[in-house]
C-alpha cells in the first residue's frame, strides 16, 4: 500500500494541534446546527445525520462522531461527487446534492450535501453532511420498504450529484421536484438544515485558513493523514497475522424467503487488514442489498473500534482498510439493486467482522448487541391535524457483552440512533405510547451480560393506519463469546395479551386500525464468558433490579437468592457451583 508522504517542512506542534481541534470541532459545531435547525424526527430526534470536513483534494480529514454508516462512507463518497464538479465549477456558497445508493451510503433516503470552501481566490477545502429523511417517495411511508421491492427506481426519487444551491440561493425548480415526490414537506425542511450547517462548517473552515495562512492550513490538513495512518499501522503492526474466519446471517428478507449468509475472511497482513466477504450469499429481490459503500462503512466501524478506538477518524486511518466482496453479492449487489431497508443489514456486517477479530484481540470486542426496530407507522389523516402522518419509530435494544463489563441497556451499537422520546413521537403522530420497559431474562448471560432487550408498545388513535416492520433477529439470536449465551429473539406482536394477538414478520407490511396495540421487543444481546462465574452480588443486583429472575440466577448463573428479605444464599450457591464445576470435569473426562 503506498503512503501519504509527509511534506518537507517543520510544523509548530502547537500550531499542528490547534488546527486539528479546529477541524475537529468545526465537525461537531457543524452537526450541532444541523440537530438544532431540522425538522424531522429522523435528524432531530433520531440523530441520524453525519458531518465532516475535507482538504481540497477531497481528501477526509475530520469527522463529527455520528454514524458509521454515513461516516465510513463518506471519504468515497465526496471524491465521487466531485468527479461530477472539478475544481473551478463550484464557488462560494454552493452546494451539491446525492443519494444514489451506488455513490452515497447504499440508499436512497440518505442525502449528501457538499460545499466547496474558498478564502479568496483559493479552495481551502470541503464542508460536508448527510442526513437521513423521513421519506423520499416509492412504495412505501418512509422508502424503506423491503417486501414486493426488487430495484432502487421503485423506492424513492433519486439524485445524482445535482447542484441543489447556487451562491447561497436555492434552486427552486429542483425543490419542487423533490417536494412533488415525498409525502411530507419536513424534507424541504432538513435540505435547508444541512445547508445551514455546511455555511457554519464553511465559515469555521475559511476562519482557520485565514489565521494560520492557506499554505500552513494545508500543510497541517495534510499532516493529519500523515500521522493517522502511521497510528492505523503502527496498530496493525501489533496484531498477529494471519487470516481469521466467521460466520453469521440475517433471518430473511421478507415473509417466505430464506436466509443470508454472511460469510468473512478477516487477514491482518503487514501494511493494512482486508475484510473478505466471499461466500456471502448473492443480492436478493427485496429492499435488504447493502452496496459496496454501506458494507465498507460497518468494517471500518468494526476494525478501527480494535485499533485505534480513541483516535479521530479520516482517510489516513480508512486507507489502511480494504474491503472485498464478489459484485452481485449481499453485500456488493449490481447498480439497480433495492436497498431501502438496508439498515437492517448494518449490525450484520458489523458483527461477522467483530467475530473475526474476537480471535485476533477478545479482550477488545463486543459480543453481538440486540440491534433494532423500526417501523414506519402512516396513515392519510390524522385526527389531530387533518393530515397525512408519517411516524418514524424506534425500540433501541442493549450492546452486547465485553470481556470486561455488562453491556449497556437501551444503547444503539454500532450505529448512533436514539430512542426517540416518547412525548415526541405522540406529539408528531396520532400514537399514545402504553409502555416502555425492558424486558427480564433478555439479555445473553455471561460472565458479563449482554444489554437487555427493550420492549415497546403504541396504540393507534387514528381511524386507519399502516406499519411497515423493519428489524431482524426475530430467528436467529445475538451469539455470544467465550461461553456467554445467545440473547433472546425479537418480536413484534399486534394486540398483545388478547384474544386476537398476532405475531406479525419482521419485514413485513401490515395495515392497522383504530385502538390496535404494536408492540415492538428487540432482541437480547450476547454474553461473553461462562455466565456460572459471574459475581454472585451482579446477579442479586440483577434480580433487585427486576432483570433477572430467581429461577434465572439458579438455573443458569448458579446462583441461590433467599426471597425475604432478597439475599444470596451462600451455602446454596456454593453448593450449586461446585456440582456445576463436577458437570464439567466429567462431562470432559
Amino acid at each position: 500500500m503506498s503512503s501519504i508522504e509527509p511534506l518537507d517542512t517543520t510544523i509548530d506542534p502547537v500550531t499542528f494541534s490547534v488546527v486539528w481541534g479546529g477541524l475537529l470541532s468545526t465537525a461537531a459545531e457543524m452537526g450541532s446546527t444541523l440537530l438544532r435547525t431540522a425538522y424531522s424526527m429522523t435528524v432531530r430526534e433520531g440523530s441520524d445525520f453525519s458531518t465532516g470536513v475535507f482538504d481540497a483534494e477531497g481528501n477526509m480529514v475530520a469527522q463529527g462522531d455520528y454514524s458509521p454508516g454515513h461516516l465510513g462512507s463518506m471519504a468515497f463518497t465526496v471524491r465521487q461527487m466531485l468527479d461530477y464538479y472539478p475544481v473551478g465549477s463550484l464557488g462560494p456558497g454552493d452546494a451539491v446534492i446525492c443519494n444514489d445508493p451506488t455513490i452515497g451510503s447504499g440508499h436512497l433516503p440518505d442525502f449528501f450535501m457538499v460545499t466547496p470552501v474558498y478564502l479568496g481566490e483559493r479552495l481551502v477545502g470541503y464542508a460536508v453532511n448527510i442526513a437521513h429523511h423521513i421519506d423520499v417517495g416509492g412504495s412505501a411511508p418512509g422508502s424503506e420498504e423491503v417486501v414486493g421491492v426488487r430495484e432502487t427506481c421503485q423506492e424513492g426519487i433519486r439524485f445524482l450529484p445535482t447542484l441543489l444551491f447556487k451562491n447561497g440561493e436555492p434552486n427552486r425548480e429542483i425543490l419542487r421536484i423533490i417536494e412533488a415526490n415525498v409525502r411530507v414537506k419536513d424534507v424541504i425542511g432538513d435540505l435547508h438544515a444541512q445547508f445551514a450547517a455546511n455555511m457554519v462548517g464553511a465559515n469555521r473552515i475559511r476562519a482557520l485558513a485565514e489565521q494560520y495562512g492557506p499554505e500552513q492550513f494545508a500543510t497541517c490538513m495534510r499532516q493529519i493523514l500523515v500521522q493517522s495512518q502511521e497510528a492505523m499501522l503502527a496498530a496493525i503492526d501489533e496484531l498477529p497475522k494471519g487470516t481469521y474466519h466467521f460466520s453469521d446471517k440475517l433471518d430473511d428478507v421478507g415473509p417466505g424467503t430464506e436466509p443470508v449468509h454472511m460469510q468473512m475472511a478477516l487477514t491482518i497482513a503487514e501494511d493494512r487488514i482486508i475484510c473478505d466477504f466471499e461466500g456471502t450469499g448473492p443480492q436478493r429481490e427485496a429492499g435488504m442489498n447493502a452496496y459496496m459503500q454501506y458494507t465498507r462503512s460497518y468494517c471500518i466501524a468494526a476494525v478501527k473500534s480494535v485499533t485505534l478506538p480513541r483516535a479521530p477518524q479520516n482517510f489516513g486511518i480508512i486507507r489502511c482498510i480494504e474491503i472485498r466482496a464478489p459484485q452481485g453479492s449481499f453485500v456488493n449487489p449490481k447498480p439497480g439493486a433495492a436497498s431501502g431497508a438496508r439498515a437492517v443489514t448494518a449490525n450484520r456486517i458489523y458483527e461477522v467482522v467483530m467475530g473475526a477479530l474476537a480471535q485476533v484481540v477478545p479482550d477488545r470486542v463486543i459480543s453481538a448487541s440486540s440491534g433494532f426496530c423500526n417501523p414506519k407507522v402512516s396513515g392519510s389523516v390524522s385526527p389531530f391535524t387533518g393530515k397525512p402522518f408519517l411516524a418514524w419509530m424506534s425500540a433501541v435494544g442493549g450492546v452486547g457483552a465485553h470481556r470486561h463489563r455488562d453491556g449497556q441497556e437501551a444503547t444503539t451499537s454500532p450505529t448512533n440512533g436514539t430512542n426517540t422520546p416518547v412525548e415526541v413521537q405522540e406529539m408528531n403522530a396520532p400514537v399514545f405510547i402504553e409502555r416502555m420497559e425492558l424486558i427480564p431474562d433478555s439479555a445473553g448471560a455471561g460472565r458479563f451480560r449482554g444489554g437487555m432487550a427493550l420492549r415497546k408498545d403504541l396504540r393507534l388513535v387514528a381511524d386507519i393506519g399502516l406499519v411497515t416492520n423493519l428489524g431482524d433477529r426475530y430467528e436467529n439470536q445475538p451469539y455470544g463469546l467465550e461461553g456467554g449465551l445467545s440473547g433472546t429473539c425479537a418480536a413484534t406482536v399486534l394486540n398483545p395479551d388478547t384474544p386476537g394477538e398476532r405475531y406479525l414478520h419482521s419485514k413485513g407490511t401490515y395495515a392497522l386500525k383504530k385502538g390496535d396495540v404494536l408492540s415492538m421487543r428487540t432482541a437480547g444481546a450476547g454474553g461473553f464468558g461462562d455466565p456460572k462465574l459471574r459475581d454472585p452480588a451482579r446477579v442479586l443486583s440483577d434480580v433487585r433490579a427486576g432483570l433477572v429472575s430467581i429461577e434465572a440466577a439458579r438455573d443458569i448463573y448458579a446462583v441461590a437468592i433467599r426471597t425475604a428479605p432478597l439475599a444470596i444464599d451462600e451455602a446454596a450457591t456454593a453448593m450449586l457451583r461446585s456440582a456445576t464445576a463436577r458437570g464439567v470435569l466429567e462431562q470432559a473426562s
